[in-house]
């Protein structure tokens, strides 16, 4: 398995418009994130986390010019912003793109890209067919996907495990029964807003909780914001297994 992190800043991107803090005015390339989102390649089966607004230059970047589904975590337009940047590759690919995700988040989809779905849509729009997530795994293309229920402040959003990795990013609280789900990984991605408390997203204490508690091999932190600080001072406070996720980085499984 290989997983690319496309984007691993917050809603904001890093740097902020407008900012002059040493995060955002940084030389440092490990400290410019775009908005967050994944690639996943397993099993010659392609799958996209998330489609926020900087994807159709992820996309470029990465030099990805095929899927097989993109799975969403929630309906926050950091997240779902870019979905129409996936038009060229429905014309390559002649077939409809899959989406997956919550029916509540699937609504909001058919509401925003409402042009996608008429009767008789306008020519050159893509073709989008929606796949309702519920508590079961689901396959896409012969891979098990595991849906796995966190909250973001009071909002139910979804994780992702793909056999021994699992994507976790917005949360601020795993229940019980969903972080049995995360036992026994290689590599898991989780959100660590910065490092003070906040109110809808973990910040790297709680992350870091997390993950000793789950004792994964590997771990990446990723939903960062300018309020973390450099990347080169906060990589110095991490256990020797838990890196901070950097933009274009290539973890292999």
């Amino acid at each position: 398995m290989k997983i690319t992190l496309l984007g691993t800043g917050t809603s904001q991107g890093v740097p902020v418009v407008g900012c002059q803090c040493e995060v955002c005015k940084s030389s440092d390339p490990r400290d410019t994130r775009l908005r967050t989102s994944a690639f996943v390649e397993t099993d010659g089966v392609r799958l996209l986390i998330d489609a926020g607004p900087d994807l159709r230059q992820q996309l470029l970047h990465n030099r990805i010019t095929n899927l097989d589904a993109i799975l969403v975590t929630h309906e926050h337009k950091d997240h779902l912003g870019g979905i129409d940047d996936v038009r060229p590759i429905y014309f390559m690919k002649k077939a409809p793109i899959e989406i997956y995700g919550l029916q509540r988040v699937l609504h909001v989809i058919r509401k925003d890209y409402d042009y996608a779905f008429k009767p008789h849509p306008y020519p050159g729009v893509p073709s989008l067919h929606l796949n309702p997530v519920k508590d079961d795994p689901f396959m896409v293309g012969g891979v098990e996907i595991t849906p796995v229920h966190v909250r973001h402040l009071t909002l139910p959003i979804l994780g992702y495990r793909i056999g021994s990795f699992a994507y976790v990013t917005d949360a601020s609280f795993i229940p019980e029964t969903e972080l049995k789900k995360l036992y026994g990984l290689k590599v898991l991605v989780l959100n660590a807003l910065r490092i003070k408390e906040h109110y809808s997203h973990f910040n790297l204490e709680q992350a870091l909780n997390i993950i000793g508690q789950l004792q994964p091999e590997r771990a990446f932190i990723t939903h960062i914001s300018h309020e973390m600080g450099l990347c080169s001072e906060v990589e110095k406070q991490l256990p020797e297994n838990v890196f901070l996720g950097e933009d274009g980085m290539i973890i292999e499984v």
